[in-house]
């Protein structure tokens, strides 16, 4: 039997490869330039503030989550890593309410 310690990575791994994915496939034309899951994707002309938009809305439909305005931050946008944080947190509070 699985606990649920023993599928955080596996889940926190799905969650960054479908972040990843969405953003090679509708920002990069599917082609992988191989950028760190760390670099922040408006300092490398990834995304600009227009795409941040579509991020968050394909972030709102395959993860359940809402997003605030308030949440619109580089602290939570602003690369691979930082989204799929992002996302974890968001899931952890709607799932504790």
């Amino acid at each position: 039997m699985l606990t649920a310690t023993n599928t955080e990575p596996k889940v926190d791994t799905m969650i960054t490869q479908q972040i990843r994915s969405f953003i090679v496939e509708n920002f990069l034309l599917g082609k992988d330039s191989g950028f760190d899951n760390g670099d922040s994707l408006l300092e490398t002309g990834i995304i600009d503030s227009t795409g941040i938009m579509h991020v968050v809305a394909f972030l709102e439909e395959n993860f359940g989550i809402a997003i605030d305005d308030d949440d619109l931050v580089a602290d939570n946008l602003d690369s691979v890593a930082r989204i799929a944080a992002f996302v974890r947190s968001k899931q952890a509070l709607k799932d504790a309410a």
